[in-house]
């Protein structure tokens, strides 16, 4: 099933947002987010794959604690879910419209290891 033309996924496949606590916890409050800064500076949210987070953290969330792990189910997203290249022609999933808590399948804080952040066993496609 396509999300995006060309773009293919596996029935259940996990998407995922890294926020800092305060965005988390508007998340709670409102049922909803726009994203971060650099997401309304861009026009969408950026989210990662399980292939993809981890690297994420470690460029644009270096040393930075409170951070949470929010997984969510591609095919909950709907139309507003396109990949589209962005570091090294890869492809990423930017959701055009905001995050909202009923669709998170799960979240999980992101603790701090030393320099790089501690990642629970993610779904990797």
């Amino acid at each position: 099933m396509a999300l995006a033309t060309g773009v293919c996924y596996r029935w259940g496949m996990l998407v995922y947002k890294i926020l800092r606590d305060s965005e988390w916890r508007e998340l709670q409050r409102a049922g909803e987010l726009a994203g971060a800064p650099i997401d309304l500076a861009d026009g969408f949210v950026h989210l990662s794959t399980g292939a993809q987070v981890v690297e994420t953290a470690a460029r644009h969330f270096a040393g930075v604690a409170d951070l949470q792990l929010v997984a969510f189910d591609a095919e909950r997203l709907g139309d507003a879910l396109r990949w589209e290249p962005s570091r090294g022609g890869a492809l990423f999933p930017h959701l055009y419209r905001a995050l909202r808590l009923d669709e998170a399948a799960w979240s999980q804080p992101l603790p701090l290891d030393g320099e790089r952040h501690r990642f629970p066993p993610l779904d990797e496609q």
